[in-house]
Order: structure tokens, then sequence, then C-alpha cells
């Protein structure tokens, strides 16, 4: 298995997002940079998980304000099963009402104020597009 992160989506996986129905569980593995990278040099000495914060704080506002949540987040500690060459730092998972949601807001010129905290402190990651379903 080849894995690439990356931070931002092509326009194709853009595409074929928005043919996804329903609500929208992404599960996002994110890894971090050690320091923060602004484009403008400044905060050099925060981490790049202490920038990434910065986005995560101002982003669950805006989800919540679209009617989305946030699930899940943790601190990744090992890998029980399978094999990568370097584990990711971080697991979220976060509601969307629709594909559209998530685009509207990533579009948004709300959004723009916040992303370069993302841009400064992630070193790339993975989003996995899933619906909800149960287990039976």
């Amino acid at each position: 298995m080849i894995v690439h992160d990356e931070v931002i989506p092509r326009p194709e996986q853009f595409k074929e997002f928005l043919e996804t129905e329903g609500p929208v569980l992404m599960v996002n593995l994110l890894k971090f940079k050690d320091r923060a990278e602004y484009a403008d040099g400044r905060d050099a000495e925060l981490s790049g998980r202490e920038a990434y914060m910065r986005y995560a704080v101002e982003m669950r506002k805006l989800v919540e304000a679209a009617g989305g949540r946030f699930v899940f987040s943790s601190t990744v500690v090992g890998l029980l099963l399978g094999r990568v060459e370097e584990l990711w730092h971080e697991v979220a998972i976060v509601e969307y009402p629709s594909a559209a949601t998530l685009v509207e807001i990533a579009t948004s010129a709300a959004y723009a104020k916040i992303d370069e905290h993302r841009s400064a402190g992630l070193a790339g990651q993975l989003n996995l597009t899933t619906t909800a379903s149960e287990m039976k």
C-alpha cells in the first residue's frame, strides 16, 4: 500500500466527494509539523499541533453553525495491526450534514481567515469520507 499525505484536495477529489449522499463523517488522519511554519515567519516557537489547534477551535464553530459536529478526536499512540512507514499524530472525526456543507465551509471567507493555522501546522493528512451505517 502506498500512502501519500496531502494538505489540499485535488479538483477531481472534490468532484467525487460532492457525489456522496446524506450526512458525511470525515475521518481525519493528521500529521503535524514539528514547528509551526507561518508564511510571515511568526510564532515559530509553536509546535505544528499548537498551530493546528488554533484552526480546530475556529473550525468547530463553523461546523456547528452549519449543523455539523465534532464527533471524536484522539492522539495516536501506536499501531496494533498493519504497517505504515510513519504514524499519524491524531485522528479526528467530524460530521457534516452533507458533502456540500463541507465544501461551503471550506470555500467561505470565514474559513479563509483560519486556514493559515491549518497550513502552518499540518505536515499532511488523509481524509476518509464515510457515511453512517449500522453494524449488524
